[in-house]
């Protein structure tokens, strides 16, 4: 029997998050520690190198297989908001309207890129494709994940400024993937060449991150309504929806008639969702909402089982014959 191995950033988060139990005070708004304006840098630096990683090249050649396209982004912004659109009528109280409103915020979420790109990989799949998709989904995201929460977050927080999120998103995340974009003929070999060094930043900004909004929580007693048996079926939840939707992918995959290596790269990208932009954007969508631990806890538990899940079959996919 093969080890299934625990990811690191996920044990990463969960130690956060019992730091952040036992240590809230450095988190809150009144921490001398500035550590809003250091993740607001940090924000901008990951996509100022996500930038400076994209090859215009390589998403110019990617653009021929659009059938895959098209399929892979239909699932991340149109097939996962519409199912959890679905269950909005369920809705009874305010405690259910927040937790809807977090698995809808995981639903308008982008797809994740080195994750993606890595397991597509190692299950022999179309590795071009799934490069092309996985960053092409980070920037239509900016636009579409806030136009999605734009119809439902003014509902729960009554401060919600449209102008004020775009204004957000343009100075610490569009601004700089362009930039990063023009220097990429200068400095892209350079970012490929110390990629895991920027990958234990990037992490290291969405810990941060993490560490800050479940400190609030914590502090505003959030959690206290939250059982283990809620917590279960939260689990249970994200299990169903990842499912739900990994089996759609590969049944429309095979209606298009897609190659295989086409339909893993559809399924894998397909179904993943950003931990980046997840962080991110609530910070700069949700604020200093006071539920905002719990808003992140339905995307964190979809993580560790998203990596988990498609380790699985990326690994029995792979001792497949050519």
């Amino acid at each position: 029997m093969q080890k299934i191995k625990i990811d690191k950033f996920v044990l990463s988060i969960i130690v956060v998050i019992i730091f952040a139990y036992f240590f809230p005070q450095w988190g809150v708004s009144e921490s001398k520690i500035p550590i809003d304006t250091i993740s607001a840098i940090g924000i901008s630096l990951i996509f100022f190198f996500y930038g400076l990683k994209l090859s215009p090249a390589k998403l110019k050649a990617g653009l021929k297989n659009w059938k895959l396209h098209v399929l892979v982004q239909s699932a991340t912004f149109l097939i996962f908001p519409m199912l959890v659109l679905a269950l909005r009528p369920l809705i009874q109280n305010e405690a259910q309207e927040t937790i809807w409103l977090a698995f809808f915020f995981l639903a308008a979420l982008p797809s994740t890129v080195s994750s993606s790109v890595v397991m597509v990989s190692m299950a022999k799949g179309n590795i071009p494709a799934a490069i092309f998709n996985a960053s092409i989904s980070g920037i239509i995201g900016v636009a579409l994940t806030p136009l999605w929460m734009g119809l439902f977050v003014n509902d729960a927080q009554t401060d919600f400024d449209f102008t004020a999120i775009y204004i957000k998103l343009i100075v610490q995340i569009i601004l700089p993937v362009v930039l990063g974009l023009g220097l990429q003929r200068y400095f892209g070999a350079f970012v490929q060449k110390h990629s895991a060094k920027l990958t234990l930043f990037d992490k290291s900004i969405i810990l941060l991150i993490i560490y800050k909004s479940f400190a609030e929580s914590f502090t505003g007693n959030i959690f206290s309504s939250v059982s283990v048996f809620d917590l279960l079926l939260l689990f249970v939840a994200v299990l169903v929806l990842f499912f739900i939707v990994f089996v759609l992918i590969g049944f429309l995959s095979i209606k298009m008639n897609f190659i295989k290596e086409d339909q893993i790269t559809a399924q894998f990208c397909g179904t993943k969702k950003s931990l980046v932009h997840g962080t991110v954007f609530s910070k700069i969508i949700f604020g200093n909402m006071a539920s905002i631990g719990i808003v992140l806890l339905p995307l964190m538990l979809f993580h560790a089982s998203q990596i988990l899940i498609i380790t699985i079959i990326a690994t029995r996919l792979s001792k497949r014959e050519d």
